[in-house]
């Protein structure tokens, strides 16, 4: 069977409003990424990326865990948001942009030879504690 679309993170969030915010501040300027479903109060939200295609999703976990079960939905850990960014000084651009938003630094940017040739990367924590990974190479 041939996939029609590729898979998109859809983030499970606690504090659904202040999240909404959050994405909705950082994610037009770091990735272009739109609005395209959703508001602050709609517990479901969507930006889309410029080919319409869907590139991040929130839903609240409450939401989740009355369809599918509080025993099964997961709670918290396990997976992160990558962003790409152009350079150095995009990066520290985009660290000021994440905390103006109110995501929380979780490690300032730092260069990351382990990961990789060249690395340079932040982490930022959302407000519902999802880490953002902020990279450029």
């Amino acid at each position: 069977m041939e996939s029609l679309e590729p898979p998109y993170p859809r983030l499970l969030v606690d504090r659904y409003e202040s999240s909404f915010h959050f994405y909705d501040a950082v994610l037009p300027g770091l990735t272009g990424c739109t609005l395209a479903r959703g508001n602050s109060a709609s517990g479901y939200a969507s930006w889309d990326a410029a080919d319409g295609r869907t590139a991040l999703a929130l839903f609240t976990r409450s939401a989740m865990a009355a369809s599918l079960g509080e025993d099964v939905t997961p709670r918290g850990g396990g997976s992160s948001l990558v962003v790409h960014v152009a350079s150095r000084d995009a990066l520290d651009a985009a660290v000021s942009l994440c905390e103006a938003a109110g995501g929380v630094v979780a490690a300032p940017a730092r260069d990351m030879p382990a990961w990789g040739p060249g690395l340079r990367a932040a982490h930022v924590l959302d407000p519902d504690g999802n880490l953002v990974e902020l990279q450029t190479y």
